[in-house]
């Protein structure tokens, strides 16, 4: 299958963004990460259709503290990308970042995810938890097709499926975001979308989540969310009050997470799907809280 690389110099001169790139080679692909500071390893996980960008305000913070690694999942950012669709599945991605983190040799780690980080990141720390001693959960879940999906999101699969590769990925970011982005950090997130051949991993996306308990990722999630209820391992949720598509999950980590509980009931407020983007040095203040509160588990 055609794998294309987004040209260097479309990742120039981004607003606050000053980022060394990163490489690491794993089954055959190109992958991009943000890897600063020094310390406990945080482990960042972006979704549809952002990528390392959307943590760029979360970094600074937590690097003065911390060491802190963001990749670029497959078809977003500076990572290698697909051109045919049928080349993106949970199983790949799944296995390119069990790779990336062993090809890094990752330890201790504190999973920060969000969208499909949650649905990657939260499946691979159940499956390696010898590698996990925290999980910061945000605006995800794990659909395991066992119950309808939000109305939101069927929306948002619909119009994604329309759209197809020509995905208006600035238009996305926008729609989810309550501050008004300026043009030039929506144009960062366009970065890595040179024409529509680019597009294909940001377009399958939406598709590739289950909606029956036989689709592809379903019985991995099923898992995952059977073992979170025995995680005693510290764990942090943090929704948005301002995102109709994951709304009421952050209720149902609480109370299935042992680790979990006792923990603050955080909701990072005037935030939409991208909280990131929306309220970043917040978000990071109380990750740094967390972790200066909770001892690192074996």
């Amino acid at each position: 299958m055609e794998i294309i690389r987004t040209p260097d110099d479309r990742f120039e001169n981004l607003p606050d963004f000053p980022f060394a790139p990163n490489y690491v080679e794993v089954n055959g692909l190109r992958l991009h990460y943000v890897d600063e500071g020094a310390g406990e390893t945080i482990l960042c996980l972006h979704g549809e259709p952002s990528w390392s960008y959307l943590y760029r305000k979360m970094i600074p913070p937590l690097a003065a503290q911390h060491r802190v690694v963001v990749p670029d999942l497959v078809g977003f950012g500076r990572s290698d990308k697909y051109t045919d669709p049928e080349a993106y599945s949970f199983q790949m991605h799944r296995d390119v970042l069990v790779g990336f983190i062993e090809a890094l040799d990752l330890q201790g780690i504190t999973a920060v995810v969000q969208d499909w980080g949650g649905l990657l990141g939260l499946t691979i720390a159940t499956q390696l938890p010898e590698r996990f001693a925290r999980l910061v959960i945000m605006n995800t879940g794990l659909p395991t097709g066992m119950f309808p999906m939000p109305e939101a999101f069927m929306q948002w699969r619909a119009a994604a499926e329309r759209f197809g590769n020509r995905l208006p990925v600035g238009r996305v970011i926008q729609g989810g975001t309550v501050t008004d982005v300026p043009k030039e950090v929506l144009a960062a997130y366009e970065a890595p979308f040179p024409d529509e051949r680019y597009k294909a991993g940001a377009a399958v996306f939406p598709l590739l989540i289950p909606l029956k308990p036989d689709d592809p990722g379903a019985a991995e999630m099923s898992r995952a969310t059977r073992q979170l209820t025995r995680w005693t391992k510290p764990a942090l949720v943090m929704f948005s009050d301002g995102d109709p598509i994951t709304r009421g999950g952050d209720v149902l980590f609480r109370k299935g997470i042992p680790g979990a509980q006792g923990q603050p009931e955080i909701t990072i407020k005037g935030a939409g799907h991208f909280l990131q983007e929306d309220k970043g040095e917040e978000i990071a203040g109380y990750i740094l809280d967390f972790m200066g509160r909770t001892a690192v588990m074996p």
